[in-house]
Parts: C-alpha cells; sequence; structure tokens
C-alpha cells in the first residue's frame, strides 16, 4: 500500500512546472511545491476521492499559486526604453524578473500521466505574455489551452462556474495575442530544429572569428537583446552589435567559449568565460535565442554560475 508522500511525489515534477507558468520563477515554483504538499498533507482527511489525487494536487497548487501577492515577472523591456548607456547601469535586485527553466527539469516531468511540455508553452516568450493576465485568467488559460482540461475539470481546479471559466478564457486569449511575438504563430512546436542548431553553428564561427559582420548576418532588423537583471536593454542590429563587438577581443573581459544547450526548450549557448591571467573558463551566463524565419530574433541572457541546476560542467 502506497504512502502520502508516495502518492503525491509522483507529480512533484509536473506541479512545479505548472508553477513556474503560473508565476514565471523557478525559486518560487519550487517552493510552492512544497506548499502545494503541505497543503495537501494538512487536508488528506478532506480529500474524499471525488477526483483524482493529480487534480486535487493541481486545485492545491492552483490556489497556492493565486495566493501570491507580487508584481508580475517581467524582462528590462517592461521597465524602460532600449537605449545604450555611457555606462553600464547596477543590477536591479528589486525587480521580479522572469527566470529561466532548466531543461534537465522539463524532461523529468514527461512522465506517463504528465501532460507534455510543449515548446511553445514554455518558452519566455509565452511565459511573459501570459504575465500580463490576472492570476485566474492565467489559470484557466493554462488549463484549458495547455494542459487540454475540460472546462468542468478546470471549473473545479480554480473554483469558478463553467461559465466564469468560459468568460475568463474568451478574455485571456486576446491579450495572450497581443503580447505575444508578432510571428509566433509561425514558431515550430518541436524541440530545438535541426536549421536552428545550424544557425547557432554559424554565430558560434562568427564569434570565433571575430567577425561582427557574419554576427550581424545572422539578425532580424529588430532584433532585441536583454541581461536580466541590468535594467538596460538593446533594440536593432546597429546596438546589438555594437553591444557584442567588445566582447569578440580577450583583452576586453577575457576569452569565451559556449556549449549549445537548450533552456526553456530555446536554443542556448551556455557562455563560459576565462578572465586574463585565468587558468580557465568558468561559467557566466546562459544566452536564451529566440529564433524566427532563420534569424535571431531575440537573446535573453541570464548571468549563472549554478552549473548543477542546468546540467552543464562548471568548468572548460
Amino acid at each position: 500500500m502506497s504512502t502520502f508522500e508516495e502518492d503525491v511525489e509522483r507529480y512533484r515534477h509536473e506541479l512545479r512546472v505548472h508553477c513556474y507558468r503560473m508565476l514565471g520563477s523557478y525559486d518560487e515554483a519550487e517552493d510552492l511545491v512544497q506548499e502545494t504538499f503541505l497543503r495537501a498533507w494538512r487536508a488528506i482527511g478532506e480529500f474524499e476521492g471525488r477526483s483524482s489525487v493529480r487534480a486535487w494536487l493541481y486545485r492545491i497548487a492552483t490556489n497556492a499559486c493565486i495566493d501570491v501577492r507580487r508584481p508580475r515577472r517581467v524582462l528590462p523591456y517592461h521597465l524602460e526604453p532600449a537605449s545604450f548607456p555611457a555606462t553600464a547601469l547596477p543590477a536591479r535586485e528589486d525587480v521580479p524578473w522572469l527566470q529561466p527553466f532548466p531543461d534537465v527539469l522539463l524532461d523529468r516531468a514527461e512522465e506517463p500521466d504528465a501532460a507534455a511540455i510543449r515548446r511553445e508553452t514554455i518558452e519566455l516568450a509565452f511565459l511573459i505574455a501570459i504575465q500580463h493576465l490576472p492570476a485566474r485568467q492565467r489559470a484557466v488559460l493554462i488549463f484549458r489551452d495547455v494542459l487540454g482540461w475540460s472546462a468542468r475539470e478546470t471549473a473545479a481546479a480554480v473554483d469558478l462556474s463553467v461559465a466564469a471559466v468560459n468568460s475568463a478564457l474568451q478574455r485571456a486569449r486576446p491579450v495572450l495575442r497581443e503580447h505575444l511575438p508578432p510571428h509566433r504563430s509561425e514558431w515550430s512546436a518541436r524541440d530545438t530544429s535541426d536549421d536552428e542548431r545550424k544557425l547557432l553553428q554559424r554565430y558560434l564561427t562568427a564569434w570565433d572569428n571575430a567577425d561582427p559582420t557574419a554576427l550581424a548576418a545572422l539578425m532580424h532588423e529588430d532584433i532585441r537583446i536583454t541581461m536580466p537583471p541590468y535594467p538596460f536593454w538593446f533594440s536593432g542590429i546597429e546596438d546589438a552589435i555594437r553591444s557584442l563587438t567588445p566582447n569578440l577581443s580577450p583583452t576586453y573581459r577575457g576569452h569565451w567559449q559556449f556549449i549549445p544547450t537548450t533552456i526553456n526548450r530555446q536554443p542556448t549557448l551556455a557562455a563560459y568565460l576565462k578572465p586574463p591571467a585565468a587558468p580557465t573558463h568558468h561559467l557566466f551566463a546562459l544566452d536564451i535565442f529566440r529564433i524566427e524565419q532563420n534569424r535571431i530574433s531575440e537573446i535573453t541572457a541570464y548571468e549563472t554560475t549554478n552549473h548543477q541546476l542546468y546540467n552543464l560542467p562548471e568548468t572548460v
């Protein structure tokens, strides 16, 4: 006979993804899964088996997420216009930044009873778009359009009537479309494609050759580069290349080396930096790429040294 811990633990990975979609924060998602299990333990005597354990846990997790009171998660372009400051502005640690999610944990979430973690519903652009929805509308959209739950199942999970669920979904979809990138409908729902991997390889070749012209040829005219937690950001090829070019020289900050990977199901370069006189390259950042029509539309660079979380080597 299974224990309570065994009954709920099998859903840990998919609940973590669900909480991440709701909150846009990996750290908060970890905390909310623990909160979900704690609430479930306290309420175990009230569970009468009218729904599955999975549905019951999703209801608890969703309500725990709705209870979180803080401003929505953002990226730098929500804070100020694009600019090229004369000196780098300090990091903003007071801002609730959208956080990345390790693909190694997304892979674990694809268990027999778990909803598939489709690429287009875990990418940064989708996550930042649904942050514009009120929490309960966000939950309705996730249950109906991401997880494929029925209106009745969704109503039970978010404590609404079926009519209210249908109304919330009708209001949520136009807001989502408004905040998604213009070419979002053309994205592939598959994992990183061969074309994207080839484009990333051309990017690496251009970088190794210190060739800003070749880098520019891989970008859309309106490319956007952000580096949370820094509030400034770059828009357009000219400023993008202007920001990248100094890093092509090892005398600027040091020598860079990259490992292709994926984060949030997006093509990513794990960036390793060896400062002048340092013996090795250490993990410094994750450069997450959004690619549309075989050109780079956006690069979101997150500084990190947490190699274990992303299943990456510490040094190369």
